[in-house]
């Protein structure tokens, strides 16, 4: 039988498409230009982005220690010196020591009731099958797509009618029922991710369910739970249409309130200084709460994908 030297038609014959890769696997000088202007491109974004972002923060923090006539003649100038008697005016005179006071009560408690009953919702419709799950599970999904101004009004009369309004732990309950519904969809898609063998064990040695869930998977979900706090402490820490029409107590007033209080009572005196120094008090509760709890924000965003 005689044998030929030529490979086979489908080992001699490499498609034409095919990039060129050098012997030590290198990557071509082309693809290396374009990866490079795509760098260039995102990185150019992502500073554009943060410059429209942290220039607005840092002018209000330094508006905040000038004084009224250096606001006006040099905005962009650094101030002459540190007017911390803005602070301690906006903090005393603009009674920001009493929105401060009711908004950490209402956004406090109100905070703690979403992760409890949030959690609790979220591990049962993620962890158990039962007639009407699915249905119990989009009716939270359809509270995300209801927009909130269309309740205002019959909201106003049931907190009425039930003697709610103007009150602390009225304004807990509506905060509570506003954020479940984003709550339970995160949490629920958390809970998911977790390994099951861990429940069943404990199931296994005799733990009943209440206990699996607070002393095992809740502490398992410690990521999830911080980054929901988090959006849901921005959200309800920044709220002003729900205590603007359910909260008319002067007395009872959140922050959100208190800034407006703070802008319209000035009238014709312009005390600007105050106003940037009551902002910026607004400002550092969440600047500080994200900044503390970045790296588990991050975690618990990621630890679907990383299953």
């Amino acid at each position: 039988m005689k044998t030929t030297d030529t490979p086979p038609a489908a080992l001699a014959e490499e498609p034409r498409d095919r990039p060129p890769v050098t012997k030590t696997g290198a990557v071509p000088e082309r693809d290396k230009r374009e990866g490079t202007v795509l760098n260039v491109f995102s990185h150019g974004v992502l500073v554009i982005w943060a410059l429209l972002v942290v220039l607005p923060l840092l002018w209000a923090v330094m508006s905040s220690f000038k004084d009224d006539n250096s606001i006006f003649s040099s905005p962009w100038a650094l101030p002459d010196k540190l007017h911390f008697e803005n602070w301690s005016r906006a903090w005393t005179q603009a009674h920001m020591s009493d929105y401060f006071l009711n908004t950490i009560l209402v956004v406090g408690g109100s905070l703690l009731g979403t992760l409890v009953l949030g959690s609790m919702a979220a591990y049962v419709l993620a962890r158990f099958d039962f007639p009407g799950n699915r249905f119990i599970y989009f009716l939270f999904i359809g509270g995300m797509s209801f927009p909130i101004i269309l309740a205002l009004v019959p909201l106003f009369f049931v907190m009425n009618n039930m003697g709610l309004l103007n009150t602390t732990h009225g304004l807990i309950l509506v905060y509570i029922a506003y954020s479940l519904p984003f709550t339970v969809f995160f949490l629920s898609s958390f809970f998911r991710t977790l390994p099951s063998s861990v429940a069943e064990a404990a199931i296994i040695d005799g733990a009943s369910h209440t206990r699996t869930f607070f002393q095992i998977m809740l502490p398992m979900a410690k990521p999830g739970l911080i980054s929901v706090g988090i959006f849901n402490f921005l959200g309800q820490w920044n709220q002003y249409m729900l205590p603007t029409v359910l909260n008319t107590d002067p007395e009872k007033k959140v922050l959100s309130q208190g800034l407006v209080q703070l802008a319209v009572s000035q009238g014709y005196k312009g005390d600007y200084s105050g106003l940037f120094a009551g902002l910026v008090m607004a400002m550092l509760p969440v600047l500080a709460a994200y900044i503390i709890f970045q790296r588990q924000v991050v975690a618990g965003l990621t630890a679907g994908a990383l299953k």
